[in-house]
């Protein structure tokens, strides 16, 4: 196999440069670790019994039979392993009197969704764990389950199906934003009631649809008791966060614990998250005091790892009736599914300060009911809360055009935060640091080639063409690089924002780079190489990255939230500025100088105003020796550093999608995708190329291929690759890609996130532009994903926007704000 390496090149800067990923050759060749791959000496094998029903009571379990299979070791069920099994938590409780049923691994009397554990089979080897399970012999009596979302928010002790019975209701929490009692904007209602007399009010009520992650790893656990630490291995993105969460759950000291993310394929958010398995995994080790460990398989993985988004959106704006608009109210239904997982609670609450967007809105109201169902649990999936209030605000923009009869372009202008406002206190109370977001749409505009497209668009409505022809767009903002320990507080979250990192300076002039924010696929190994690089002036292929290790980095609060770079590369940047600081004293010794002439520049602390200098590795030679030094000077330049971001940053762009619709069949194809985001400084454009085309690609599918089903009964219908469409690289087409920039104010690199950019921006550039395609038939939504069926219907039903406006009409009606249905459309 041909290796692949950069070319040897002429000393530049890193910051800026193509290079490609250190980690990618042993990850493209298999020279690498997954948790799965991990072999222990007397390891045993987990299977799962898992519950067929969404809602039942465990009447009676008989494991005799699987436990005299071969090679069986035990079966042990809830009521075995009772409290020693520990419980999941929710780290995220949005109101003091949010109702948040118990969360036990495995339960012992009664299962909340098709798919929970109710019984584990240990043997010798994974096939034959998974042979004995089919032999463990449940009785259920099936109870009714809370499915429909709607439903289950109007559902009482009195009526309807409650999830849990106990709580006596389905509703945990209602979160409400008001800029007028916030004191950042004005009274949304009257705004809007003024807007009813004189000016303009658009109300729509959009789906977002249930998602799965699928990322390409199944989750895995590991876990070996027989040292002096307990050591897990496991599939996630967050190694400090389970640890933390095992100790406070199981009663195990948190420095008996050690948790290692290996390579780890892909987590979308996926991964951020406290699992029933590896709280099992680990519970099971410690009984048996044995290795032990639990792969999920793929439809395992597709039925209880964590699912997205899942929200019925109310959205009424008020304009005048030029278009500038007034006010915007919110009402959010949120389905949380069976439980309130880790931070499922919180993630609407990150739209809530989303929903305003780009725009000046001078009044506005959020209001957030999360609801209780038999189904999976929900919790953050890429963009978490981002994209599901880009994708109403940008849909509603897009109708208020289309209400005025005006281009969409051109009411995003009339109302977007022009380059000269910023920074800008938005409705919502965020400080949006920097932007231009005229300078990445004129951008857009001119790769996309808008005019000679929306000619051709009126061509083909003209002539009657069979093929139309439609332009979405999107402009948006984002708030990452989670963030602010204090803001994170005002928000009950229950931990800070902060990030660390350490910079080891060693003997033979070799970097090693110790950071809290573990990779699962964005090349951190790379690009905080090279930002360590550029910043000590020493070679890119010096530098080490070591992350995913409580025992190696034992500080951090890990990836998610679009904040590796703009968090934890800011606390490398601090990290190695405290190394030039600390070797300063040193080199002033060994140049006989003080230490008040010596600077540092490319990798050199020299005596200003000479030609007199020592390299910094020298400094790290010289401090290993530790010969020669004056009195009060510690021999090492090692360093670490904490960093809690003072803002959330902002990255924004403008994304243009040229769909075409067939008219007589409902299919749809993508003609062309432009998109220009401005994400501060690029550390390294190779990569970031890859997550927005990545982003861009899962943004696409929620438009047009995914959707978690379910029937009736509480059974996931979408449960394989068949039914669940994934798009392929034949299914999409090649982005024209491009960037503008205006740095970040918050960080010292200048940089912004960029790993939820695409997802968070495509999804409603999409849709819009299959509505555009078919407006002129009297459609004005297609309800997510957007298949030919669904597109066909809408055309074909009398200009009612087709099954959008069939479901919705359907539907009952629903008000966040009182938390109750009411009757009506």
């Amino acid at each position: 196999m041909t290796t692949l390496q950069d070319p040897p090149v002429e000393s530049s800067p890193e910051i800026g440069r193509e290079r490609r990923r250190k980690e990618d050759q042993r990850l493209i060749t298999g020279r690498t670790r997954w948790t799965d791959n991990i072999v222990l000496p007397g390891m045993l094998h987990l299977a799962m019994v898992r519950s067929p029903f969404a809602h039942a009571r465990i009447t009676s379990i008989d494991t005799t039979e699987a436990k005299a299979s071969r090679n069986v070791v035990t079966v042990l069920t809830g009521a075995d392993l009772g409290e020693s099994q520990g419980t999941l938590i929710n780290a995220w409780a949005i109101t003091t009197d949010q109702v948040t049923p118990a969360h036990p691994p495995m339960p012992s009397d009664r299962v909340s969704f098709a798919g929970e554990i109710v019984a584990v089979v240990v043997a010798r080897t994974a096939a034959e764990a998974r042979d004995a399970a089919e032999l463990v012999d449940v009785e259920y009596d099936e109870l009714p389950a809370a499915i429909d979302l709607k439903a289950a928010a109007a559902a009482d002790s009195t009526s309807g199906v409650l999830a849990h019975p106990d709580l006596g209701t389905n509703k945990s929490a209602f979160w409400k934003f008001d800029s007028a009692e916030a004191g950042t904007g004005g009274d949304v209602d009257a705004a809007i009631e003024k807007a009813r007399g004189d000016g303009i009010v658009i109300e729509r009520e959009y789906r977002q649809q249930r998602l799965i992650p699928a990322f390409m790893e199944p989750r895995s656990t590991v876990v070996d008791p027989t040292g002096e630490q307990i050591t897990m291995w496991s599939a996630t993105q967050i190694p400090h966060i389970l640890r933390f969460a095992l100790a406070a759950t199981t009663g195990v000291p948190e420095s008996k614990i050690r948790v290692i993310a290996p390579d780890v394929g892909g987590g979308f958010g996926g991964k951020l998250q406290t699992t029933p398995e590896e709280w099992l995994t680990f519970c099971i080790a410690n009984r048996l005091g044995k290795p032990v460990k639990y792969t999920e398989t793929r439809s395992e993985s597709l039925m209880v790892a964590h699912h997205g988004r899942d929200q019925w959106q109310k959205l009424t704006m008020s304009a005048e009736k030029d278009g500038t608009v007034t006010g915007l109210k919110v009402e959010l239904l949120a389905d949380l599914g069976s439980h309130v997982s880790l931070v499922g609670g919180g993630v609407p609450v990150l739209g809530a300060f989303m929903f305003n967007a780009i725009y000046k809105f001078p009044a506005y109201q959020f209001n957030c009911q999360t609801v209780l169902t038999n189904k999976t649990w929900t919790d953050a999936y890429r963009g978490a809360g981002r994209p599901e209030a880009t994708f109403a605000i940008e849909r509603l923009m897009t109708e208020l055009a289309a209400e005025l009869d005006v281009d969409p372009i051109e009411i995003r202008r009339k109302n977007w935060i022009t380059h000269e406002e910023f920074p800008f206190m938005s409705v919502a109370g965020l400080e949006y640091d920097t932007g231009n977001y005229e300078a990445a749409t004129d951008k857009a505009l001119e790769m996309f080639g808008y005019d000679d497209l929306r000619a051709e668009q009126q061509r083909r409505r003209e002539s009657g063409d069979p093929i139309q022809l439609g332009i979405g767009v999107s402009t948006f903002t984002e708030m990452c690089g989670l963030a602010p320990s204090r803001v994170l507080g005002q928000l009950n979250y229950g931990a800070g924002g902060w990030e660390h990192a350490a910079v080891r300076m060693l003997a033979t002039g070799k970097v090693e780079v110790v950071t809290g924010a573990s990779a699962h696929g964005q090349g951190h190994e790379t690009a905080f190489s090279q930002i360590v690089a550029d910043r000590l002036g020493v070679p890119f292929e010096d530098v080490e990255v070591l992350h995913g290790d409580t025992q190696t980095s034992p500080r951090g609060l890990d990836t998610y939230g679009s904040r590796s770079l703009v968090v934890g590369g800011e606390a490398l940047v601090r990290a190695a500025d405290k190394v030039i600081e600390k070797a300063k004293p040193i080199a002033a010794h060994l140049l006989e100088a003080s230490v008040d002439d010596i600077e540092f520049a490319e990798g050199r602390l020299s005596v200003r105003g000479t030609d007199q200098g020592v390299a910094i590795t020298e400094v790290a030679a010289a401090v290993f020796a530790a010969h020669d030094y004056p009195e009060g000077i510690e021999p090492s330049i090692d360093s670490e550093a904490t960093y809690d971001p003072v803002n959330f940053n902002y990255p924004h762009g403008t994304h243009l999608c040229a769909m075409e619709v067939d008219t007589e069949t409902g299919g749809v194809k993508i003609r062309k995708y432009v998109c220009v985001d401005d994400i501060g400084t690029i550390i390294n454009p190779m990569i970031v190329a890859g997550q927005v085309h990545g982003g861009l690609v899962q943004g696409i599918a929620q438009a047009l291929w995914e959707e978690a089903v379910y029937d009736d009964a509480g059974t996931l219908v979408s449960g394989s690759f068949v039914d669940y469409l994934l798009p392929t690289a034949a299914d999409t087409l090649s982005f024209d890609v491009d960037h503008t920039s205006s740095p970040s104010t918050t960080n010292t690199l200048g940089t912004k996130g960029v790993g939820e950019a695409g997802t968070i921006a495509s999804t409603p550039a999409v849709v819009n532009a299959v509505v555009d395609a078919i407006r002129h038939f009297g459609v004005d939504d297609v309800t997510m994903p957007c298949t030919p069926e669904r597109v066909w219907k809408a055309i074909h039903s009398r200009g009612a926007g087709g099954e959008a406006a069939t479901e919705g009409a359907a539907a009952p009606h629903f008000d966040a704000a009182e938390g109750t249905e009411g009757a009506g459309a």
